[in-house]
């Protein structure tokens, strides 16, 4: 597995030549698990889609758990940018309604669904989750630092386990119910959260 990123790394972008194979392979990566499945994912077939010798994406990235990782931080990072609106549900709406519009897409959709089907959790595909996931949950948990700064969370509040409540939602209505995912939907998600965030904790 690739090593773990902390919150305020970002997936590296080299320049030249080195840029251009990093895209190619990425974006392969994603269009080969759409169109063979996790079981018949190799670097192999990454490489040949991307016009690469595979000894450079063996070389660069060793297993296609880390390639799946890659790829799911750069499409992260560019499609769902963690916002700073100045207030903590227009964030919240803002950065559920781009959760939305990304896993709209068919590509990112079948990566989705393929990491929920995992039946193993020692498996390096649900590794890779999990790493995903923490890094993008702890990036998230800024929105909620910035809200706790300008007084409108009550301190103490977890940052990263509100950003998940946001989240899970979302991923529940397109892996489980396939009910709607609109804006409005979306609103009220982000007003829950946010009147969770800044109420009373509970006791009892």
């Amino acid at each position: 597995m690739a090593a773990t990123r902390t919150a305020d790394e970002t997936p590296r972008r080299p320049g030249g030549r080195s840029a251009r194979v990093r895209s190619a392979v990425l974006r392969a990566t994603v269009e080969e698990l759409v169109a063979t499945g996790y079981a018949a994912l190799s670097l192999e077939g990454i490489a040949r889609r991307a016009g690469v010798n595979k000894t450079t994406v063996y070389r660069r990235w060793g297993t296609r758990e880390n390639l799946i990782l890659e790829a799911m931080l750069d499409r992260g990072a560019r499609q769902v940018p963690i916002p700073d609106t100045g207030a903590l549900r227009s964030d919240l709406v803002a950065y559920g309604r781009a959760i939305v519009a990304s896993t709209a897409e068919p590509e990112v959709e079948a990566v989705v669904r393929a990491v929920a089907s995992i039946g193993d959790d020692g498996s390096g595909l649900a590794a890779a989750s999990r790493e995903f996931w923490a890094w993008r949950l702890e990036a998230a948990a800024e929105m909620v630092r910035r809200a706790v700064i300008r007084g409108e969370v009550r301190p103490g509040v977890d940052p990263a386990l509100v950003a998940e409540v946001l989240v899970a939602p979302i991923y529940f209505r397109l892996l489980m119910s396939r009910q709607h995912r609109d804006v409005g939907f979306v609103e009220r998600v982000a007003d829950l959260v946010a009147a969770l965030s800044a109420g009373s904790p509970h006791h009892g």
